[in-house]
């Protein structure tokens, strides 16, 4: 059995859907659906079971799970880079991390878990996935250091020759649309253009960056599941990876790719950053690629106009926010 913890999430259910498509329907969802609107990612996929997350930890920790585990996809967490409950973030993205991967190690379980690129900080370190770099890391907000307290631990211990962690970039794509304020500016942008017919970005407080010249390392989610199934595949290949393209764009050409997929004439306008996020501002994100290529990774990502134009043309415009199989 495959167990995907954050299962009705973004990335997890399109992870389900990427596996569902081989035929591959063993599967157990954890998650924690409350009263979000992403049980609306399970819909369409096929699995075995559902499970609270805290049921399923506790059946862990009671060695009682009544069927075998052959991997674990741990995508679980809160991923709110806004959250402020220190303690929350810590619990949920960091203890439960450690004692998952704690029993999958013992167990020889295969472990593949979602870590982040908010490790990074403001970029001052750059953004190689060098263990060393890794190790001296500051992240700026909270989400982002419960992700390295976790990547810490595994690396501290010497467990990154056990399991296999993913560094994701500015992911985009289907199945994002339950994450409110944290969805993608391509899903924003599109509500945005559909209500008023033009796009808002940030203005730039850095006089080397224009408005919206702010520059991020956009992957698109299909991509991003399109790696996870060659690390299930390659069970042999450990370590801390970024997953990103390896190349930074703007959101003015974020927006223009919108745009362009909407068919329409490109309008923006650039309004004041709040000053509560502008002295934590990332400026700028690219992901180093070189690790996971050496691993034997030959993953192709699309390029920032083709993921978005199979998104917005393929699902946004005709009302679809789901990875569906076909009927």
């Amino acid at each position: 059995m495959i167990v995907v913890t954050g299962g009705a999430g973004f990335i997890g259910s399109a992870f389900i859907w990427r596996l569902n498509r081989e035929g591959i329907e063993d599967i157990v969802v954890v998650d924690r659906l409350g009263s979000t609107e992403k049980w609306k990612n399970l819909v369409p996929l096929r699995y075995a079971d559902y499970f609270h997350k805290d049921t399923f930890l506790s059946m862990v920790m009671d060695d009682s799970l009544p069927f075998s585990v052959d991997a674990v996809i741990h995508m679980g967490a809160c991923s709110s880079t806004t959250e402020r409950d220190a303690d929350y973030l810590m619990e949920n993205n960091y203890r439960y991390s450690r004692r998952l991967a704690e029993w999958a190690i013992t167990k020889g379980i295969r472990f593949i878990y979602a870590s982040s690129a908010a490790t990074y900080g403001d970029g001052a370190r750059g953004f190689s996935d060098d263990d060393g770099t890794s190790m001296a890391l500051r992240p700026v907000n909270m989400y982002g250091y419960s992700k390295q307290r976790f990547d810490l631990w595994v690396l501290q211990g010497g467990f990154e020759k056990h399991v296999a962690g993913l560094k994701f970039f500015n992911v985009y794509g289907p199945n994002e649309h339950h994450k409110r304020e944290m969805r993608s500016v391509v899903h924003k942008s599109f509500g945005q253009i559909v209500e008023r017919g033009r796009v808002r970005l940030f203005k730039s407080h850095r006089p080397e960056f224009e408005d919206g010249g702010q520059q991020r390392d956009f992957v698109y989610v299909k991509d991003c599941v399109e790696v996870m199934r060659w690390l299930l595949e390659h069970r042999a290949v450990m370590g801390i990876f970024n997953l990103g393209t390896g190349r930074s764009r703007t959101w003015n050409d974020l927006a223009g790719a919108v745009f362009n997929a909407m068919h329409r004439t490109p309008e923006i306008e650039y309004i004041a950053m709040p000053e509560s996020i502008q002295a934590h501002y990332q400026y700028f994100t690219e992901a180093r690629m070189e690790k996971l290529k050496t691993a034997g990774c030959d993953i192709r990502f699309s390029s920032l106009e083709e993921g978005i134009a199979d998104y917005v043309e393929g699902y946004l415009l005709n009302g679809e926010q789901t990875l569906a199989l076909p009927e």
